[in-house]
């Protein structure tokens, strides 16, 4: 008898978890605020399988054919240059979940995938997908938005990597290096420019208050307030001409940074000296933005 009870509540749980037929809450600030989910048809998977089918081919315009026209015009571009740098492409969903807010007219297909790309120059990434791909009343994509996990064994395409060792063994120690994103191209960038014009109030404002420069020379200068004034009464001109600008921080620390630059420097004195050189700088960035230490390596140009 209690197993013929516990025979039918199970069955009755079951038949009430099959009922279920909205879920989850939309909370958007529309006029669709705290309406439910519901699952939709099956049919916009099968129009995201071709969509991806078409993707995988490198078939731009048959891709393109999925979306809405204005959303595709405004996309062709973008996607003709990605294809074109891409010699293969493999997108493998391995879940897909049509759903829609209810009285809503659009669907959204939640897709997960792996996704492996081999570019034109050699080298190969692989990423861990998460699309949402929104379909309008007329069965036409009209807007996506992806989420991606790289693959640590990627060629290229990591926001990390590297190692921190530090000059003497620290807390920071064995840490991996990470882009920093506040300003600091826009900033070295700005003094390179107003440095050419040889504006020591401009170049002197982008430093702290008594910031260190450490020359090649191994000579320690106190960047006080006249710093650039007095040194470009030395000059006719001076020529600084950049062709690299890395930002990086140490990951998982506050936002100070250093930038390396690489550059070219012609000084050309007011006794008619000339000094051409190659550099490689550091500039480092305290919690203000502000540069606050230089130092600087220099070698003979190479012809």
């Amino acid at each position: 008898m209690k197993y013929t009870i516990l025979k039918f509540l199970i069955f009755t749980g079951l038949l009430a978890t099959a009922q279920i037929s909205e879920a989850g809450k939309w909370l958007g600030n529309n006029d669709l605020k705290d309406n439910p989910y519901e699952l939709a048809s099956d049919e916009y998977m099968k129009l995201t399988l071709e969509s991806v089918a078409a993707y995988n081919n490198n078939d731009v315009e048959k891709e393109l054919s999925f979306y809405e026209k204005e959303f595709a015009d405004n996309a062709r571009e973008y996607m003709q240059k990605y294809h074109g740098e891409l010699k293969s492409v493999n997108m493998q969903p391995w879940a897909m979940i049509p759903v829609k807010v209810k009285g809503s007219d659009n669907v959204d297909m939640l897709v997960w995938s792996t996704e492996k790309r081999e570019w034109n120059n050699g080298s190969t990434q692989k990423v861990y997908l998460m699309e949402v791909f929104t379909f309008n009343k007329d069965k036409k994509i009209n807007n996506f938005n992806q989420w991606r996990r790289f693959d640590p064994k990627n060629e290229f395409g990591l926001p990390y990597g590297g190692k921190f060792y530090g000059k003497k063994e620290n807390e920071y120690s064995g840490r991996t290096f990470v882009f920093s994103n506040r300003g600091e191209v826009k900033t070295i960038e700005s003094l390179i420019e107003n440095y050419n014009k040889m504006d020591g109030e401009a170049c002197q404002a982008l430093f702290a208050e008594n910031a260190v420069f450490d020359a090649y020379d191994g000579e320690r200068h106190t960047m006080s307030a006249d710093f650039f004034k007095s040194y470009f009464e030395n000059y006719e001109s001076v020529t600084w001409k950049a062709y690299g600008i890395v930002p990086l921080k140490i990951q998982n620390t506050d936002p100070a940074s250093g930038v390396l630059v690489s550059a070219t420097e012609k000084r050309v004195s007011k006794d008619g000296t000339v000094w051409d050189k190659e550099l490689m700088e550091q500039f480092y960035f305290n919690l203000d933005g502000k540069i606050e230490y230089v130092e600087q390596w220099v070698r003979d140009k190479k012809e």
